[in-house]
């Protein structure tokens, strides 16, 4: 059962706030009263342990809130409790280059290999025609598997990022650079690397001196060792819908320019404030106005390239937007909308960007899952509905996956089941022979040995290359894959023999001439 929530009042604007766009002056406190109450009723829906709000109008913060707990001792998250904020991070990093490309130092056209001459993939033309602003709008051709992989390179050292770059020299590109859509982590963490080359400075200093600290993002760090010292949230993993304490997962840190920033809400909601007036937060200006519009103009449709075929199913009726440099594209009720969403196996994230009103939301989780991707950024979007006054919009599909998580369990169950079953049957030596015995043969045997043999298959395909990455996204389905896949495997040739065997070996009372027949 969830705490109560616990409510923090709206901050003050600052003497040095910006005042371009007069923000709605705050309310009472019960002034986001339903967006409260939806946000508790989601929560307790998707049995998230802990959740972090804040709301910002204009240049100021309006409104923030902890729900649940954050931590094992059942605190509330407060405003400054870090959470990691998965590829929200992506955002960060777009914005970093965008700095640079300001300063003269990156070039938007340019090829990776101007910034990385190493750079290399499979394909010799891919790797010379890859650009940074392919990288940056996820058009470079490089899979999406690419960038699941490195989430489970669980090397901490600082070389990890350039080490795993080095190994995409035998990767193939799914298409030629600029052809299409394709979201992968790995673009981010090349975007991470240039940074590094085109700055002179670790991919950290760079992040902390020239965005964090203007924006005072005190409670924002690249590292979890860091953030524990200021009582990081206990991040929860989902095992068949249900959420578990998951205090000490890998850190890849390969992948920290992709998706392993840890942020507070109120530090992203400053971040979020600088977003919406053109790249200003108080006196610190980040970004030229023009620079921040190219970062959330959507240059590409989306699509569904690069989700799996359970995937698309899911998809179905969620219309396509567009992606820009670190940020989706969407409409909401008619409104523009930015907006990112951040997956780690532990942690979701999400914020939105209604740049009319300019208003913004930021919504921190502290459990995830693969699956639950979709249906973290489904909460954030209609949470961004309420806020804007629109209704939210009912995902059936969507609203499946949690249910769909615990489904998994039938599968054991039904195999005890057919254990059960058989050996019943033994027991009693039911022959395979008489009129029906070819019938019977089949029924008994061939059918249900070729049954497990096609459930091991099917079982064991869903890991394939992405097996380490799914362990740790996907742990429930990864386990069922495996346990029950193998047993699967083994049970259809245990089976097999105790029937053959016993076919051989009819017990006296259903032999034939033994009475009854």
């Amino acid at each position: 059962m969830s705490r109560a929530p616990q409510l923090i009042e709206p901050h003050a604007p600052s003497r040095g706030a910006l005042h371009a766009a007069r923000p709605k002056t705050p309310g009472p406190a019960d002034a986001y009263q339903e967006l409260d109450a939806f946000i508790q009723r989601q929560m307790d829906r998707l049995r998230l342990p802990g959740v972090a709000l804040a709301v910002v109008e204009g240049d100021r913060i309006v409104h923030m809130r902890g729900f649940g707990r954050a931590r094992l001792d059942g605190r509330a998250p407060s405003p400054q409790t870090p959470f990691f904020i998965g590829s929200l991070t992506k955002s960060f990093t777009a914005l970093a280059v965008m700095q640079l490309v300001e300063a003269g130092r990156v070039e938007l056209d340019a090829p990776v290999q101007r910034y990385l001459p190493w750079f290399r993939v499979a394909d010799t033309a891919a790797s010379a025609r890859m650009t940074v602003r392919h990288l940056l709008n996820q058009t470079s051709g490089l899979p999406l598997s690419a960038g699941e992989l490195i989430l489970a390179d669980g090397d901490e050292s600082r070389g990890a990022a350039e080490r795993q770059a080095r190994a995409l020299a035998t990767l193939a590109p799914d298409r030629p650079p600029g052809a299409a859509y394709e979201y992968s982590n790995v673009n981010y963490q090349l975007l991470g690397l240039i940074i590094e080359a085109a700055s002179g400075e670790s991919y950290e200093a760079y992040i902390q001196s020239h965005i964090l600290t203007p924006l005072g993002m005190n409670h924002t760090y690249p590292s979890p060792l860091q953030a524990r010292d200021d009582e990081l949230a206990t991040g929860h993993q989902y095992w068949f819908g249900f959420p578990f304490p998951a205090p000490h997962m890998p850190w890849p840190r390969g992948a920290l320019a992709a998706g392993l920033l840890i942020a507070s809400a109120e530090d992203l909601a400053h971040y979020a404030i600088a977003m919406l007036n053109g790249g200003s937060y108080q006196a610190a200006r980040l970004l030229s106005a023009g620079g921040i519009e190219t970062l959330q103009h959507g240059a590409v449709a989306t699509g569904l390239t690069g989700l799996g075929p359970i995937a698309r199913v899911f998809a179905k009726g969620v219309r396509p937007g567009q992606y820009g440099m670190g940020w989706m594209i969407d409409d909401l009720g008619g409104r523009r909308v930015v907006w990112h969403g951040g997956t780690l196996p532990h942690f979701g994230a999400f914020m939105a960007l209604l740049p009319e009103p300019k208003q913004g939301i930021i919504l921190l989780f502290n459990a995830c899952h693969h699956w639950m991707n979709p249906v973290q950024a489904t909460f954030g979007m209609n949470a961004a509905a309420v806020l804007a006054g629109e209704a939210p919009v009912s995902m059936p599909a969507l609203n499946l996956l949690p249910w769909m998580l615990r489904a998994l369990l039938v599968i054991p169950l039904l195999q005890l089941a057919d254990v059960v079953v058989t050996a019943r049957r033994l027991r009693r030596r039911e022959p395979e022979a008489g009129p029906a015995g070819g019938r019977a043969w089949g029924r008994r045997l061939v059918l249900p040995t070729l049954a497990n043999l096609v459930v091991a298959r099917f079982l064991n395909s869903l890991l394939g290359r992405r097996r380490e990455y799914l362990k740790l996204y996907m742990p429930d389905i990864s386990l069922i894959a495996i346990a029950c896949g193998g047993f699967a495997l083994l049970w259809s040739v245990v089976r097999a023999a105790l029937v053959l065997a016993t076919r051989h070996n009819p017990s006296p009372a259903s032999s034939p001439g033994a009475g009854g027949r």
